[in-house]
């Protein structure tokens, strides 16, 4: 950017400098003088030098140079005149008190003796390899220069024009996946289009920005006819390439002339990655899902992933579709080992993404040394298959679903998600399903990372240029400040935020955005005053020395606190001595412990934070459990008595709560993102407390680091923790134990009150009228005006404590009476008339597929005439029917059951 103006109808004018509004005077009448040259990355010093365009000398005496910090100035000395076309080079980090360095990212500026009328100025957003200088001089627009000129003309005569380069190229190479919002690294795969081996051990790589450059590491050799993974810098793998792939980007290899080798253009990040179908030299597609290193995936995104050989009454085998939208599943065909032992999946079978369907009227059984095989429709292409040398106690699944190797399960789950050991299966979100955007289009433009809800307040931090903002609970910017390290240097690579009872602001960060190749995993400290401005850090705990090796773009996420008196009532161990945590082992580091979400390791850690900047890890808490791929913010939830812990689109943007179980940080449940909001890039999580319960719901907040649709910031809800019910007939080892809980602490059902104490009686059979309560309630007991006339007979104020409820279901059209017109409350409900209940309630949705009948074997099209609400149930994960295959339509469900089929109903998107 380049300022510069002579309206001398112009009074002020305002500059953009490092993202602030920065008020400047402009004369009526500049003199002749411009800036001609920068050097921002010189040997001995960094300079600016300005020529003199005019007819006459310029005294330009305590004029003020300055960057893009008003606080840091430099004055022209006395006596200074600038001849007619001659040059003033200023050396500006030479004076030790007033002087300055040009940074990779800057502004060089000029001013008046006033030190507030702007003369001119130029800003960058990298250094220059030799010096920016204007070409002619004095009068052109400046560019990078061919070599630097200090106080002589510039020289603008060896640059070369830029070369246009084509938005794909492939050669003997080409670019063949790209995953650009990785797990854990952007990379991407090159593929040899030759029969001979190719090395591209020191070949340059770009991204769509000249200025960054890395090389291919030593030893890259791609495979004829293969393929080679260039990967991003991790802690596993620090010779990767050090800068990230965009949402809209590019990828560039040259070889060793600086010859184009291949490049590759996408307009913005693949829901997985963009891959080549073929491989090399088709088109390019959103991938189902990636294959890093292997051939692409250009097939039918279905796998098997349970298969039970020896069934209660017959064998079956479970798909899962794993790619990011539904798919039709009619034609495709599953064999056992014998060619001629064939299932034919019937047309219009229908997959959602993510779900199961299992087939059992297969036609053939699997013995107990057998296999599957899952063709394409053309009966050929293999696309997935597993073999196995005996039957299993339980059943064959993959831990986890879709994805890892076949192991003997926990349990037979058909139709759902694999019972495998030490991984929590995802349930719904324990919230509400809709998510709304808080901010406006054009607030933040992306790089938004960590958020917090702090004293009625909430902040954020921004990664790209290290600022802090403050906003009102609606999403209203308030104050917005920039962050540095220290001494008032660097930029921040601002990644977590967690705000004090006090104000003070403590800052997680990856690396200072100013050396993004390095990594400085650190937490800062923050004094904030007044609503803008440079903020200094207080305080700085660089724990690079506890994480050898890692990433500069793999460090420190998100950061919270949690207080002592939490963690001593908990009994954690602590890790760096082996015994209980006592505070008092670390004097001066305040009354709790800060925990830091790492994305490079996919663990959270709990560190003691000394006053002295010294620092011990008191305990680690990894993801294994949960799957997590990264950890990209954590939040300690002191009302829920639990500690989440947040992974992005990576892992389809599930959270997880941690407790603390026998002395650990241990994973409790996990639960999927709520069915409203699309997988988005969700590095911020926040939860609204007690004071923000609105209609039995707090908000929670996410902060979208890609700024997806043009907008960063969104809010959700949680609902408000109230007093736990105790119930006593409950011994916590229920199966739908969790989900009781869930309708108490919605206040869908307390239960009954005896003397002994709240009882809920889950394997007490529901009855009508009980339904009828427990969906008014769910919907949050909406003001309902009953008839005047009841609509059932049997149903009115004076003899059905739930008659507002019935009546409100029945204008609603989710229950009806019997053919003689009662609608007879007490009586037992049964299992498919629940099915109907939920069904209706949900509006009746069309396009039911029928076909998810089949893993039930007492419930056909035409055997029920509740038919389509089971069907339904079953497709959207409702109900995975009973271990024995069957439905049982005609038995009374069971409380448990309803607190079950309730929560996952409520979770859905409907």
């Amino acid at each position: 950017m380049h300022v510069r103006s002579r309206a001398a109808a112009t009074a002020a004018l305002t500059l953009a400098i490092g993202g602030l509004a920065v008020p400047v005077a402009v004369a009526e009448e500049l003199p002749s003088v411009v800036i001609n040259e920068v050097e921002s990355n010189g040997d001995a010093t960094d300079w600016i030098e300005l020529i003199n365009m005019g007819d006459a000398p310029v005294d330009v005496s305590g004029w003020v140079v300055k960057d893009d910090n008003d606080s840091r100035t430099l004055a022209i000395p006395a006596d200074t005149t600038i001849a007619p076309g001659a040059f003033l080079a200023i050396d500006v980090d030479a004076d030790a008190t007033h002087g300055f360095g040009l940074g990779g990212a800057d502004t060089a500026r000029v001013f008046l003796a006033d030190g507030t009328t702007l003369v001119d100025a130029h800003a960058w957003t990298s250094h220059a390899t030799t010096s920016y200088g204007r070409c002619p001089d004095g009068l052109g627009e400046i560019v990078t220069t061919a070599q630097t000129t200090k106080g002589a003309a510039n020289d603008c005569g060896t640059i070369e024009p830029p070369i246009d380069e084509p938005a794909e190229l492939s050669t003997s190479l080409a670019i063949n996946e790209v995953e650009s919002n990785g797990d854990d690294t952007d990379w991407v795969e090159v593929a040899n289009l030759t029969d001979a081996p190719i090395d591209i051990s020191g070949w340059a790589i770009k991204d769509n920005d000249d200025t960054r450059t890395d090389v291919v590491p030593a030893g890259s050799v791609v495979p004829a006819g293969g393929l080679l993974v260039i990967d991003q810098q991790s802690a596993t793998y620090p010779e990767g390439f050090t800068f990230g792939l965009g949402n809209g980007d590019e990828f560039r290899l040259y070889d060793l002339t600086g010859e184009l080798a291949a490049k590759t253009t996408w307009p913005a990040h693949a829901l997985v990655s963009w891959s080549r179908c073929a491989d090399g030299v088709g088109e390019w597609i959103d991938a189902p899902f990636s294959t890093k290193g292997e051939p692409n995936s250009c097939a039918i995104p279905v796998r098997i992933n349970e298969v039970e050989s020896n069934g209660d009454t017959t064998d079956w085998v479970e798909l899962i579709n794993l790619g990011a939208v539904e798919v039709d599943l009619g034609g495709l065909v599953i064999k056992d080992a014998e060619d001629d032992h064939a299932f034919t999946v019937p047309a219009g079978t229908m997959l959602a993404s993510g779900a199961f369907v299992a087939f059992d009227a297969l036609g053939y059984g699997l013995g107990g040394a057998d296999s599957v095989r899952l063709f394409d429709a053309d009966g050929v292409t293999l696309l997935d298959t597993y073999e196995w040398a005996s039957h299993a106690g339980t059943t064959y699944g993959r831990c986890p679903d879709g994805v890892g190797d076949f192991e003997t399960t926990q349990a037979t789950t058909k139709g759902a998600a694999n019972a495998c050991a030490g991984i929590v299966t995802a349930l719904p979100w324990p919230g509400g399903a809709d998510v709304s955007v808080l901010d406006s289009e054009p607030t933040f433009g992306g790089d938004l990372s960590g958020v917090d809800v702090a004293n009625g307040e909430l902040w954020a931090v921004q990664n790209g240029d290290g600022l802090l903002y403050r906003m009102a609970m609606s999403g209203e910017v308030t104050g917005q400040w920039t962050l540095t390290y220290p001494g008032g240097t660097g930029t921040v690579d601002a990644e977590g935020v967690h705000v004090a009872a006090d104000g003070t602001v403590y800052v997680s960060s990856e690396r200072n955005n100013d050396a993004s190749s390095v990594s400085r995993p650190a937490m800062l400290r923050y004094e904030v005053s007044g609503d803008s401005g440079t903020l200094v850090a207080t305080a700085e705990w660089n724990l690079a020395a506890d994480f050898p090796g890692l990433a500069a773009n793999g460090g420190l996420e998100g950061v919270t606190w949690i207080p002592d008196a939490w963690l001593v009532d908990g009994g954690l161990l602590d890790a760096s001595t082996g015994a209980a945590y006592d505070p008092a082992t670390y004097p001066g580091h305040g009354g709790g412990l800060f925990v830091v979400g790492v994305e490079g390791t996919a663990s959270a850690y709990a560190y003691a934070l000394m006053a002295d900047g010294s620092f011990v890890r008191v305990a680690s808490i990894p993801t294994d459990g949960v799957a997590f791929s990264l950890v990209a913010d954590v939040q300690f939830d002191a009302e829920r008595s639990q500690l989440w812990v947040v992974c992005d689109e990576a892992c389809e943007g599930r959270i997880a709560a941690f407790a603390l179980v026998d002395g650990a940080f241990e994973a409790t449940a996990v639960y999927e993102r709520p069915a409203g909001m699309a997988n988005i890039a969700n590095e911020g999580f926040a939860v609204g407390d007690a004071s923000m319960c609105v209609g039995g719901a707090v908000p929670t907040f996410y902060a979208d680091d890609a700024d997806t649709d043009g907008f960063s910031l969104r809010s959700g809800s949680l609902p408000c923790v109230t007093e736990t019910v105790e119930f006593g007939d409950l011994s916590g080892d229920e199966e739908h134990y969790e989900a009781i809980l869930w309708m108490a602490a919605r206040g869908i059902s307390t239960g009954w009150s005896t003397p002994a104490g709240q009882e809920f009686r889950p394997y007490a059979h529901a009855t009508r009228d009980a339904i009828a309560a427990f969906l008014y309630r769910e919907a949050g007991s909406p003001a309902f005006e009953a008839p005047a006339t009841p609509t059932f007979p049997d149903v009115t104020p004076a003899t059905s404590e739930h008659y507002l409820a019935i009546e409100w279901a029945a204008a609603q059209g989710i229950v009806e009476g019997w053919s003689d017109g009662t609608f007879r409350p007490r009586a037992l409900v049964t299992r498919d008339a629940v099915a109907a209940f939920l069904y209706r309630a949900a509006g009746s949705p069309s396009g039911v597929n029928l076909g998810a009948l089949d893993r039930f074997s007492d419930v056909t099209a035409s055997s029920s005439e509740h038919a389509e609400a089971i069907a339904w149930l079953a497709e959207r994960g409702i109900t995975a029917g009973w271990t024995d295959g069957t439905f049982r339509p005609r038995a009374a469900i069971t409380r448990d059951a309803v607190a079950a089929f309730l929560q996952r109903w409520d979770a859905l998107d409907r």
